[in-house]
């Protein structure tokens, strides 16, 4: 090919690409003229209009553009009639090559004369592609072939289409930045010319082949993740000449044929979508090419698909396969924490925080197939759901239209990916084509799962580091990990936590397991567990701070503090009946969840609910858990009496005096992403507990039935960030096991803050400064009011922040090579301001948190508190009350739903915490607490106690009466 043949070439494409420019926007003015029942009409002759100019310059142009055609022809879901009825002709129909052409590529590739070689030739081709065409033969020891022979100077062709390619998809980028598709054509540049080698083609047919089992007789045996499809045997191979088994089938696009026969057109598509995602999860190698054209169906029962053509072909690392099958699954249960580390890992970069829109980018990616009938309908929903995901960019980014335009979220594009999606989208005009519909979520899950089952499913039996690599700090740890193993080994833990202290010393310190179900990175000391209503007793702990530095009273009528609480008989209620769960409120909160769970992501709103909400009991007289409105209630009163943000008193009371910044957070901050795990339920033990009857000392819309569905469905929206992010402070707790049992360490000292956690646990404890963003609500005014009997003590020397610190951080933390944070919340992005203002608010913190020197009675509603709590109840003021057998302990802290739990003993000065997130109902942790307890000789609290041993029978359900939930 000459540089005048080159020129022209490249002329014909541009003015072929302005004319069909210029004439579609010529119908958009016309159609503003045109009555609407005309519209239709008008489009559908522009369509059938320009579809035969592409057509046309394909056959002439050939070369890569006969491959851009056949995709087109595929995409019946998403491109008009007219352009899939003439482009599909690509797909094996071109005109053929001459014979003299054909013949002398044959003999000078295979170096014999054609009568040497086959004792029949047909002359007539079966198919002529982009690339070569296709004759059947018949070989001198009577075996029937086809002969795939490429077209003489192809490859120079391809090569200079290709170089047009990339200048047409650069000037696309300059011209619309946000339709950048530089990615796609530089992984096109590097896969398509190994097409060109036929060498290359065989030994892809033979991988594939033996990957996927073939065999030429059907043998019934289709197992979970077995395919039954057929591919030809290769005879014989050059670089220019494929000599290949011959299979008599019909065309995947004949569908006339396929009626003809009886085929079941349903289970054919399934069956080839089955085979893809076998290559692409099992194997990780995978042909980039699946057009109709490169498909037969076998005219035997049971009508098997026949696979052609893999020259287009994709290897993929074992990390990349893991990641797209983590993609896939996280895609399918809503779980972003997963779905932002499986992008991390495969190399995808987002410019912003954009979590929700990457989920719904993906879901769409992952969505059922559409008959081709409903191509208008799909279009127009994936232009509006596109419109809507870049006004909330936009809106997010402060862009005005012109900045918008040139606006590209995607900041990395990872190459291994490129050819995953075409295949994704050519199956997808595939089924579309054959008018089938096709649920990828449920026919690929199988073969995704089976990916990350061989490392999320290595327990400690096959996994030599499922104990994370950490010191052991004592001879109970040693046991401890002993029966994490025992226990990780019967499949009761996916990944854990364990954190104790004795006399202000960290004794245990153990992480084991792995992030999540479908998140095989290992637990660390600093993963963040979700640990729904341990968070309550964080929350009781604010309010507790708020009353030693004199800015609140416990007997203090709620509405005095908060004067749009007072509505409905509730301006008798007391800040003490608020954490004694005596307010009468138990439901303000029980139908959110069958409402519309989302509602509590609305901090105003739930504030508000509160505030309409109306007592079922008199305020002091009864005790229900307050599963739900306790977090709000409390939340109310520490905004409204501190004049500040709910998360600045965390910061200021709890996070900042004890050191554990970065790993004890209500609601996360963007940025932390990486550290999160992700809730599982445990199947086996969610039976047990829907099988209950009603305890009375539950508000009605917290009994079994309702915390057997709860478990069901919070995971899949605790793992969502939207939930994560939320401020729900009865539940939404993020934290590491040695940050809450440092919390509980100074609780059971009365406060006073424990010597600097272990060095020997890395990262260390409160390497993670980080001042979150801080969104619960608008600051509430400061009152300047007075608080009648409220005890005069001076502030708490500590230093509070403001909303004018924080960090936003985005997927860009993520190091998929470690899974952590490379950015890390240790630093301010390379501002470090925020890093100075968190180092100088460390040396102001108090050698004790609380000052009282009664505040243990405080907590527990006992001695001169003894009013304040309703007597012979569980609660104290916001803790649980753990008694146990011998009554020889004074013992308080809180569990959640799932089993994490925190929680210390004052008579012997220790501290215990336990973060998993494997959901059960305590037989886990009340195993670990038992263990513990018994190696220290400390009484086992009775909450835990009836876990210690397996039961069975009526015991069992006895034990599973009252499940570690409050």
């Amino acid at each position: 090919m000459g540089w005048g043949d080159i020129y022209k070439r490249r002329v014909r494409v541009f003015t072929m690409a302005l004319i069909v420019y210029l004439d579609y926007k010529g119908v958009q003015q016309r159609e503003k003229w045109t009555s609407k029942s005309r519209q239709a009409a008008l489009w559908e002759k522009a369509h059938e209009r320009n579809a035969k100019r592409v057509l046309n310059l394909i056959i002439e142009m050939e070369g890569l553009w006969v491959k851009l055609g056949q995709y087109m022809s595929t995409r019946a879901d998403v491109l008009p009639a007219a352009y899939i009825r003439l482009l599909k002709q690509l797909q094996d129909s071109l005109p053929p090559r001459p014979l003299e052409e054909v013949y002398g590529t044959i003999q000078k590739e295979l170096g014999k004369s054609m009568d040497e070689l086959f004792a029949d030739f047909v002359n007539e081709p079966l198919a002529t592609a982009s690339i070569a065409q296709v004759h059947r033969a018949t070989l001198l020891n009577g075996l029937e072939v086809v002969v795939k022979v490429q077209h003489d100077g192809i490859k120079t062709i391809i090569l200079e289409d290709l170089k047009n390619a990339k200048s047409i998809v650069d000037w696309i980028a300059w011209a619309e930045p946000q339709y950048n598709f530089n990615p796609m054509i530089d992984e096109w540049c590097k896969e398509a010319p190994k097409e060109l080698d036929f060498n290359h083609e065989a030994e892809n047919t033979r991988t594939v082949a033996k990957n996927l089992g073939c065999r030429n007789q059907y043998d019934g045996n289709m197992s979970a993740n077995r395919v039954d499809v057929l591919i030809p045997d290769v005879i014989q191979s050059t670089e220019k000449v494929l000599v290949l088994e011959y299979m008599d089938g019909i065309r995947l696009n004949d569908l006339e044929s396929l009626d003809a026969y009886g085929v079941d057109k349903q289970k054919l598509v399934e069956e080839i979508t089955r085979a893809y995602a076998h290559q692409i999860y099992v194997d990780g190698f995978f042909n980039g090419d699946p057009h109709p054209g490169n498909f037969l169906v076998s005219k035997e029962s049971p009508h098997r698909p026949i696979l052609l053509d893999f020259g287009l072909t994709k290897k993929l690392s074992s990390t990349i396969k893991q990641a797209l099958a983590k993609m896939f699954l996280a895609s399918a249960e809503g779980d972003h924490v997963a779905l932002l580390s499986a992008f991390a890992e495969m190399g995808l970069k987002l410019r912003l925080d954009i979590p929700e829109q990457a989920m719904e980018v993906t879901t769409v990616f992952f969505r059922a197939t559409t008959p081709a009938n409903e191509y208008h309908k799909t279009m127009k929903s994936l232009a509006d759901q596109r419109d809507r995901n870049m006004k909330v960019i936009q809106e997010k980014m402060n862009l005005d239209k012109k900045e918008m335009k040139r606006f590209n979220p995607v900041d990395a594009f990872p190459g291994d990916i490129v050819i995953f999606g075409r295949v994704l989208n050519l199956l997808r005009g595939l089924s579309s084509t054959m008018n089938v519909r096709i649920v990828y979520m449920d026919i690929m899950r199988p073969f995704a799962e089976s990916v990350l089952s061989g490392y999320i499913s290595k327990g400690p039996s096959l996994n030599d580091r499922w104990i994370f690599d950490s010191p052991v700090h004592s001879d109970v740890e040693s046991k401890l990990r002993q029966l994490l193993i025992e226990m990780g080994n019967n499949d009761k833990i996916l990944g854990i936590q364990v954190c104790a202290y004795k006399d202000g010393e960290a004794i245990i310190d153990t992480a084991a397991g792995v992030l999540g179900k479908y998140d095989p990175r290992p637990v660390q000391p600093d993963s963040l567990f979700p640990v729904f209503s341990v968070t309550k007793g964080i929350t009781a702990g604010m309010i507790h701070w708020l009353v030693d530095n004199g800015q609140l009273n416990l007997e203090e009528n709620v509405a005095t503090i908060w004067p749009a609480f007072r509505s409905n008989g509730k301006d008798v209620i007391k800040v003490h009946h608020v954490l004694n769960h005596t307010s009468g409120l138990h439901n303000a909160m029980g139908g959110i969840a069958q409402e519309d769970p989302l509602l509590m992501l609305d901090w105003d709103g739930c504030l508000n609910r509160i505030c309409q909400s109306i007592p079922e009991t008199e305020p002091g007289k009864e005790q229900f858990y307050h599963y739900l409105s306790f977090g709000w209630l409390c939340g109310g009163i520490i905004e409204h009496a501190s004049g500040k943000k709910f998360q600045e008193i965390l910061e200021e009371a709890i996070v900042r005096p004890l050191h554990i910044e970065g790993e004890l957070y209500v609601g996360i901050p963007p940025g932390v992403e990486s550290r999160l795990a992700a809730l599982t339920v445990d199947t086996a033990e969610l039976s047990k507990i829907s099988a209950l009857a009603n305890r009375a000392d539950l508000p009605s819309t917290f009994q079994p039935q309702q915390i057997a569905q709860l478990a069901t469905t919070l995971p899949v929206a605790f793992n969502t960030l939207n939930v994560r992010r939320a401020i729900i402070p009865a539940a939404n707790g993020h934290v590491s096991a040695r940050a809450l049992a440092r919390y509980y360490a100074a609780l059971a000292d009365g406060g006073k803050i424990p010597p600097p956690h272990s060095s020997a646990s890395k990262p260390v404890l409160g390497s993670h400064p980080h001042i979150p963003k801080l969104s619960s609500s608008q600051k509430p005014p400061i009152k300047n009011r007075k608080c009648i009997g409220r005890r005069t003590q001076a502030t708490s020397p500590s230093v509070s922040t403001t909303n004018s610190y924080e960090k936003v951080s985005s997927h860009e933390d993520f190091d998929a090579n470690e899974g952590r944070n490379t950015n890390s919340e240790s630093s301010s992005g390379g501002d470090d301001s925020s890093s100075r203002i968190g180092n100088n608010l460390r040396t102001h913190v108090a050698r004790k948190v609380y000052k009282n020197p009664r505040i243990i009675d405080e907590f527990l509603g006992t001695g001169e508190y003894e009013n304040l709590a309703l007597p012979g109840e569980s609660f104290g003021l916001g803790f649980k009350r753990f008694s146990s057998k011998d009554g020889s302990s004074i013992a308080f802290g809180h569990s959640g739903m799932g089993g994490s739990t925190g929680f210390c003993d004052v008579t012997n000065n220790f501290s215990v915490a336990v973060t998993l997130n494997k959901m059960s109902f305590g037989g886990v942790t009340g195993k670990i607490v038992q263990l513990v307890c018994s190696e220290l000789n400390i009484p086992v609290p009775d909450d835990f106690l009836r876990f210690a041993v397996e039961q069975s029978g009526p015991d069992e359900q006895l034990s599973m009466g009252r499940p570690i939930i409050n």
